[in-house]
């Protein structure tokens, strides 16, 4: 029995003359995701994409598992072909789906004639196996409302047999919407504002910014299991590491302590535009949300944009702690996040943090440093290497 696996790309259908473009982006995103269990044809047809394997020892459930963690997909089966000759999709029907059948109580069917050459009308053909499968499995009563499950023939180039359709990941194909660089910490809220991002089609580039000895190699270590999850829908993140430890000693030297979090701050958004600048990175992405902590109160976020370059996309800005830990939870972030390694943002946090600064007081606070010298040094020391979703990877 020939089995492939059927795609609905939903959202893309919207992209009037530009969507041929999309799905293009998409097939490209699953060929290169399920490379690894196999070789596989792509066919795009009426905002469906058929994907067939070419060999027997083709791994079609890893191939199912990893499409459903790619972006742009409303929805997806596996499906059983048949020829399009209603005795053989008669006889098709109840053995491909006899599983699923014999757990469910209720059922329909419903037909979609693409090929209207097809002898037999939609509910002809909904009929025609809507009785066979009473005959096959004699417990089972029509529900048309909410059936347990939905059995489905779609006549196209061949006849298709599947069962319930389940849930894709939803949003844009990842790279449709540009570059965006995420700073990413070892906390809840930046791989969520990282899986967010990348729904709505934006590729991923991480920056962490890393201060040995106050941070440890166990922290950065974390930084690297929170990509390699988020890489499961983003697929592969380069992340840059950057030298933070000159920067904060000399905060803590030379600036008032009421400012050490903005202040600083300010100096991963400079850094951070200077990345973007040479990666082709057009915005950053933040997991900030207002109010969460007192370096996120909206004068002091004012003050941390306000020497950035490049758009700042804050998609946790509106959620509350409860919100984004449901998600890191679906993500599977949550456990690694809550590790106790700390990242550079708890080294040097002030007892009484400025919740209320005001643009030109940080301005005199920090212009004592060498802003320049500092952030050209710590740039010019970053590391680079490539997360995936089974870790780090050899490129």
């Amino acid at each position: 029995m020939k089995e492939i696996i059927l795609i609905k790309d939903g959202e893309l259908a919207l992209k009037g003359l530009n969507r041929s473009t999309f799905e293009d982006m998409l097939v490209k995103n699953i060929r290169w995701r399920i490379k690894p269990f196999g070789s596989f044809q792509f066919k795009k047809s009426q905002s469906t994409v058929t994907v067939t394997p070419l060999d027997e020892n083709a791994d079609l459930d890893a191939a199912a598992d990893e499409i459903s963690r790619v972006f742009g997909i409303a929805g997806y089966s596996r499906a059983a072909v048949a020829e399009k000759d209603i005795d053989k999709i008669l006889a098709l029907a109840p053995v491909y789906l006899k599983d699923q059948l014999e757990e469910a109580e209720t059922f329909k069917v419903e037909a979609k004639r693409s090929d209207k050459k097809f002898p037999l009308t939609s509910p002809e053909i909904s009929a025609m196996v809507g009785g066979k499968i009473l005959e096959s499995f004699p417990h089972l009563r029509v529900n048309v409302k909410n059936p347990d499950i939905t059995v489905t023939v779609e006549i196209r180039d061949e006849a298709y047999i599947r069962g319930n359709q389940l849930k894709g990941a939803g949003g844009m194909p990842v790279g449709s919407s540009g570059r965006g660089l995420l700073l990413i910490s070892g906390g809840i809220d930046s791989p969520v504002a990282g899986y967010m991002m990348a729904k709505r089609g934006i590729d991923l580039v991480g920056i962490h910014f890393a201060s040995p000895p106050y941070t440890s190699l166990r922290s950065e270590q974390k930084v690297h299991d929170l990509l390699s999850k988020v890489a499961r829908y983003s697929g592969r993140i380069w992340l840059h590491t950057v030298p933070f430890t000159e920067i904060q000693e000399m905060i803590r030297e030379k600036c008032p302590e009421e400012y050490f979090t903005i202040i600083m701050r300010r100096f991963m958004m400079r850094i951070s535009c200077m990345l973007a600048e040479t990666t082709d990175c057009h915005a950053l992405i933040t997991g900030e949300s207002v109010a969460q902590v007192a370096s996120q109160t909206m004068l002091a976020l004012g003050c941390t944009d306000a020497v950035a370059n490049q758009p700042v996309f804050r998609p946790c800005i509106g959620m509350d702690k409860e919100e984004i830990i449901r998600i890191s939870r679906k993500i599977e972030t949550f456990d690694i996040s809550i590790q106790p390694f700390e990242d550079c943002c708890t080294v040097f946090t002030p007892k009484h943090p400025k919740t209320k600064p005001h643009l030109p007081d940080v301005e005199a606070a920090e212009s004592v440093l060498d802003i320049e010298g500092l952030c050209k040094r710590a740039f010019e020391g970053i590391t680079r290497i490539a997360i995936n979703s089974s870790g780090v990877e050899n490129v």
